[in-house]
């Protein structure tokens, strides 16, 4: 009876131990990686820049750790161009780009005006908005420099979230310097210039630029864009 007993404790144990949850694994971290260069070349010469960098957005493409790349031009300035890639990582990106980045910043360098000036940044709060784009959206690209203060980022990620309830929003994005915590870059879609303009005037976007002006390191670097297709 005893061995029975003994069996039957072992079984009932071991069943226990089988239903016991497993450990649950924490979500991986976001390694996304963001490169935004900023590039002015001559005036004359812009056709050439842009079309070198066309090759370096085709050339990457097919590399399946390079998720978007995106080519802007100031809306009133010809010539000021903005490359803005998206990638699995950083190495992903520095093992993928290296190659094709050279001949591209080779290509540039004769016809540039101002250094290649290139930021790294990683997710602070990336998501699209309810509307599509069209022939006529509208894209506003900011540098946020702030005084370093960790409520900065809370605000921004409230302005994000709030900003793509909005009517004809497609798009905005908040990403945060890899190295500098008081650097961020803010990538907007509007449909079209009424919802930037409606988007301006809402409560909301009022009230971050009044929370955020005392900590202001500069005056907000805010500019319109066209896309480069």
């Amino acid at each position: 009876m005893r061995t029975v007993a003994l069996l039957l404790l072992i079984a009932v144990t071991s069943s226990l131990g089988a239903q016991a949850p497993r450990p649950v694994t924490p979500p991986a971290t976001d390694q996304t990686f963001y490169s935004v260069a900023y590039i002015e070349v001559k005036s004359s010469a812009r056709a050439t820049a842009i079309q070198a960098m066309k090759w370096y957005k085709d050339s990457i493409r097919p590399n399946t750790a390079s998720l978007r790349t995106e080519l802007f031009e100031q809306a009133d300035r010809p010539g000021h161009l903005l490359l803005v890639e998206t990638w699995q990582s950083q190495a992903a990106f520095d093992s993928g780009a290296a190659m094709f980045r050279k001949r591209l910043m080779d290509s540039i360098e004769p016809l540039r005006l101002s250094g290649w000036d290139e930021r790294p940044y990683k997710t602070l709060s990336v998501a699209s908005g309810a509307a599509e784009a069209t022939g006529r959206s509208v894209f506003v690209i900011s540098h946020v420099d702030v005084t370093p203060d960790p409520k900065i980022a809370g605000m921004l990620k409230e302005l994000a979230e709030k900003s793509r309830l909005e009517e004809g929003n497609v798009r905005f994005d908040v990403l945060a310097h890899t190295m500098r915590s008081n650097h961020f870059e803010v990538i907007e879609t509007w449909q079209n210039q009424k919802a930037l303009e409606n988007h301006a005037a809402a409560a909301h976007t009022r009230q971050y630029r009044d929370n955020v002006q005392p900590a202001l390191g500069s005056p907000l670097d805010e500019r319109i864009y066209k896309a480069i297709e």
